[in-house]
């Protein structure tokens, strides 16, 4: 059985709706990155990078958000979208995970517990690109059901998993400023597929304090000895 390691972060909420909207059999292997067990050996020898999400499936490791979701729509033929589409979907799935997810995070990262005094430059920084990467996502949606093509893919997968972040990173009832990205979002929220992949978390008992063990499992250049 394909084993996917889980914490309830976007990146792996993305997966969670693929597996999710495949109907396929999984199991969940929790990691709580808030009290350090993506940094255990056993789990790095399944992602080196040490985050998550990561599977195994049949003998064959994949990490990587987007990698986890190509590889698997692509091995069981679903939400790929039409083929002549192939470019535009590589070309957003990339975007999401090079400049949405990246952007917001860091801005969120910014804005709490990464840096509650200084900064201010890259505070300015990173609010601004996660604004400027909401509009671009909100001019593409005008006029489309989809982020490409005419059906639901992958890549409306990707996008939804940070947009669901949207109160985090923009602010509460900010999102009314990108209508169609809310039109678009309430549309992937309506699936019972989401209902499903949203409860996940509810299995488990992760840590939520954000607290000096946590923030040192999370960011941990704060807490390396540096010398000269």
């Amino acid at each position: 059985m394909l084993r996917f390691y889980f914490h309830r972060t976007p990146n792996p909420m993305k997966v969670a709706l693929l597996l999710e909207e495949l109907g396929i059999p999984y199991e969940v292997v929790p990691v709580d990155t808030y009290k350090g067990e993506q940094h255990a050996p056993a789990f790095l020898a399944i992602n080196p990078n040490g985050k998550t999400p990561a599977i195994e499936d049949d003998g064959v490791r994949v990490f990587d958000s987007n990698a986890i979701l190509l590889y698997l729509a692509e091995k069981h033929g679903a939400f790929l979208g039409d083929p002549t589409d192939r470019g535009e979907l590589l070309s957003w799935l990339f975007w999401i995970a090079s400049g949405l997810g990246p952007f917001s995070g860091q801005w969120v990262h910014f804005q709490t517990a990464g840096a509650a005094e200084g900064g201010e430059y890259a505070k300015r920084r990173y609010r601004f690109e996660a604004h400027r990467h909401y509009r671009v996502l909100d001019q593409h949606l005008a006029g489309r059901g989809h982020i490409v093509g005419e059906t639901y893919t992958i890549a409306d997968m990707s996008g939804w998993a940070w947009i669901r972040m949207h109160q985090r990173v923009l602010g509460e009832g900010a999102l009314s400023a990108y209508p169609e990205i809310e039109r678009w979002f309430e549309g992937v929220n309506a699936r019972p597929a989401v209902t499903r992949a949203v409860a996940i978390p509810d299995n488990f008992a992760f840590k939520a304090t954000v607290d000096d063990e946590a923030k040192q499992s999370l960011f941990p250049s704060n807490y390396v000895a540096h010398t000269a």
